[in-house]
């Protein structure tokens, strides 16, 4: 049979529309959930679904209170992975502050799962954190809490619980009893998701956990907290953690920020690239804090940033244009 020669070039041009919106529409449905899946604990690492370590990189959002509260809606959420190219997200939900969670359960679930789901939409993981310092005298609230949580999103793989922030100067043994009694009410509902356990003195005594670490549950990972340029998180601190990476600890830095562990102080550069570095070297997932325009050291923006987004670099700190350029290097694959 004849076929016109013009008709072969549409058909030829029919097909290669076709091929380009197929490849067009499968890029933009990749992301990194889609890219890694849901994520395991194994051999002192995180892997995702491919049993390839995975190292995410992201922002924790500051106190679900005051004036880090306006930065808890979905514009935020999908501006931060357009713009800082998270592939982390951390809900900081306040439990003990006025307005928090013991005050009121209701609106701090409801402002903080619209965020949850505004990062699983994205296609980003999400770590729901208890931000509380005092969790084992609330842990009856905790384990509602993550009952509730763990029912919601069992299975989703974007989520990660992190169930007690920073734990203060309180032994281990504490700390061990209530993640163990939370850690159990979350396996009720969700028996793979990671979850995080805090560690004493401010989860910078990791290696106190190191040494005697949960057993009985998989998936379990350590919270390491430190502020870059603080002048008692220095080396010190680092061979801590060091000490409990070299005993196989699976350790998420879970909250880091460029300043001092006031929030405040001094934005030592050299300091904080150091650390950045040190997370490079051992692989280490990390959430930067904190998102709001508070004047502080530590706040990403300024006064004046729009709640929604769209921040230009004159709205940015010292700290946000810092750490976008990082992420943006970092996570550009």
């Amino acid at each position: 049979m004849l076929v016109s020669k013009h008709c072969t070039l549409q058909t030829l041009g029919v097909i290669i529309l076709l091929l380009w919106s197929t490849t067009f529409c499968k890029a933009q449905r990749v992301n990194a959930v889609s890219a890694h899946g849901a994520l395991k604990i194994q051999g002192g690492k995180i892997l995702d679904s491919h049993n390839t370590p995975l190292q995410l990189r992201g922002i924790s959002l500051s106190w679900s209170v005051w004036g880090g509260r306006k930065y808890y809606n979905p514009e935020v959420v999908s501006w931060l992975k357009k713009d800082f190219k998270i592939n982390l997200l951390r809900v900081a939900m306040a439990v003990e502050p006025d307005s928090g969670y013991l005050k009121d359960p209701v609106g701090q679930e409801r402002l903080i799962t619209a965020v949850i789901d505004a990062a699983i939409k994205e296609g980003i993981y999400v770590l729901i954190d208890w931000h509380d310092h005092q969790a084992n005298v609330n842990i009856k609230e905790a384990k509602s809490f993550f009952k509730k949580m763990s029912a919601k999103y069992s299975g989703v793989p974007n989520v990660i619980y992190e169930i007690w922030n920073e734990p203060e100067r309180i032994e281990w043994k504490v700390v061990k009893d209530y993640a163990l009694e939370v850690i159990a009410e979350i396996r009720k509902n969700d028996k793979e998701n990671i979850i995080v356990v805090g560690s004493p003195n401010w989860d910078q005594d990791i290696d106190v956990a190191a040494k005697d670490p949960i057993k009985g549950f998989k998936n379990i990972a350590y919270s390491f907290h430190f502020y870059a340029s603080d002048p008692d998180h220095q080396e010190k601190l680092m061979n801590k953690a060091d000490l409990a990476l070299e005993l196989g600890l699976p350790v998420i830095v879970t909250e880091w920020g460029v300043g001092e562990a006031n929030g405040n102080g001094v934005f030592d550069v050299q300091k904080s690239d150091k650390w950045f570095n040190w997370m490079e070297q051992h692989k280490l997932s990390s959430a930067n804090w904190n998102l709001t325009n508070k004047k502080e050291t530590t706040a990403l923006l300024l006064p004046g940033a729009s709640v929604s987004g769209q921040w230009p670099s004159t709205l940015l700190s010292p700290a946000g244009i810092y750490i976008r350029e990082w992420l943006i290097k970092l996570n550009k694959n």
